[in-house]
């Protein structure tokens, strides 16, 4: 499993200020864990990384595999017909005919963090790119689709602001109060883990790219 960690000094200033006034976080952490997966999902159907990026098209590679069950897709000369094109023209990326890349995420969140996460073995690759395949002779160009970087930090700021506009509604809404028994907020982070079975970035390349 790869799990990374967003260290933001605003978040962790508008947790800390939160957290001197409630109990719990978690339903607040559960909050932002259901936006924020809500927002990763988004990203299937409109091809965007988190910073507003243009997903990388399908490779022509790629449309031959996802059209060659269907009869009636090529004409004899081998070009697409016009079914054959519109198909093609309708395949998203990240998208193939199980969805799984787009429907196994899940989201986890307790009294002190909130986990993001993906249960497909081949999540990383796609986020990340690199190289796949036997031999890792097939370049898999990032796909980014989780706000997070490898360096850890955030891709775009709109995930960013949609963390601390949660944080700081609740805060507003939340009475002022010392809670006894309260631990210090300190550098508890939102981690946002894309999993796969490797054990570093660079062994995820070697994953399949299934999607």
């Amino acid at each position: 499993m790869i799990t990374l960690t967003l260290d933001d000094r605003d978040v962790q200033q508008a947790l800390a200020r939160l957290q001197a006034r409630v109990s719990d976080m978690t339903p607040v952490m559960q909050q932002i864990g259901d936006a924020l997966l809500d927002r990763t999902r988004q990203r299937f159907v409109t091809s965007t990384a988190p910073d507003g990026t243009p997903w990388q098209p399908n490779a022509p590679a790629t449309i031959a595999a996802y059209l060659k069950p269907y009869g009636g897709m090529r004409r004899k000369d081998g070009s697409l017909s016009k079914r054959g094109a519109a198909r093609a023209a309708a395949k998203k990326p990240l998208i193939g005919e199980t969805r799984t890349l787009s429907r196994q995420f899940y989201v986890r969140a307790d009294r002190h963090s909130v986990v993001l996460a993906s249960t497909a073995p081949y999540a990383a690759i796609h986020q990340f790119g690199g190289r796949a395949g036997r031999g890792r002779k097939v370049t898999i160009p990032a796909r980014p689709f989780l706000p997070v970087a490898a360096s850890g930090g955030w891709l775009g700021t709109g995930d960013r602001d949609v963390v601390l506009a949660i944080l700081r509604a609740a805060t507003r809404i939340t009475a002022p109060a010392a809670v006894a028994g309260l631990t210090d907020v300190g550098t508890a982070a939102i981690p946002l883990a894309g999993t796969t079975p490797s054990r570093c970035f660079n062994e995820a390349a070697a994953n399949s790219p299934r999607k």
